[in-house]
Formats: structure tokens, C-alpha cells, sequence
């Protein structure tokens, strides 16, 4: 069975830092794209920042400068370190894996973790 688990999420004043983790199963790891999306309450969910097999990233605008992805292949984990944090990042933070284009499989998420900044 496949399982996204994510940690890392909670309260933060503007400026700070949090990291994001992402656990997944060794079977789709290897091979899928994995990504962080979020969702503030009455707005839709966005990609925050997705990371390919062989590592090239992609950040939305709002974020680039302040959060990095990345992933540890050995440990089947997936990061998202964000820093100089705004309000306007608060939402509720998913784990994402995409499997490669042109095959019949399904897409993953994780449960969501909570990220609150506070002004």
C-alpha cells in the first residue's frame, strides 16, 4: 500500500522557518515526480514547489527565493524547507506524487499538515 506521510507543519511568526517532510513508499519513490501543494481556506490548491526524479525543481512565484525542495532518494523522503515566512503562506500543506507522464497510474497524496503564520 502506498503511503504519503508528511510532519514538520505548526505555528511560526512571520520570518521564521519551518520544514516540511515528506515519507513515502520505496515502490513509487523512485520513480514518480513529487511535489508540496497548499490550500488556504476558500482558495483553491496550488503547487507550491515539485522536484523530478532527477532532482529539477520548480517553484511557484510567490515562494522562490524562500523555499527549497528537495529529496533524499536513500531515505524515501521528500523536504520543503521554507523560510522568511509570510501570513499569506499559511494554509495546509500537501504531499504530492505524480507518476510518469504516458503510464496508467494513479496519483498520490499525503494526509495535509498545517502551516499557521502569524503577523
Amino acid at each position: 500500500q502506498v503511503q504519503l506521510v508528511e510532519s514538520g507543519g505548526g505555528l511560526v511568526q512571520a520570518g521564521g522557518s519551518l520544514r516540511l517532510s515528506c515519507a513515502a513508499s520505496r515502490s513509487i519513490f523512485s520513480i514518480y515526480t513529487m511535489g508540496w501543494y497548499r490550500q488556504a481556506p476558500g482558495k483553491q490548491r496550488e503547487l507550491v514547489a515539485s522536484i523530478t526524479t532527477e532532482s529539477i525543481t520548480n517553484y511557484v512565484d510567490s515562494v522562490k527565493g524562500r523555499f527549497t525542495i528537495s529529496r533524499d532518494n536513500a531515505k524515501n523522503t521528500m523536504f520543503l524547507q521554507m523560510k522568511s515566512l509570510k501570513p499569506e503562506d499559511t494554509a495546509v500543506y500537501y504531499c504530492n506524487a505524480r507518476p510518469p507522464p504516458y503510464t496508467s497510474a494513479r496519483t498520490y497524496w499525503g494526509q495535509g499538515t498545517q502551516v499557521t503564520v502569524s503577523s
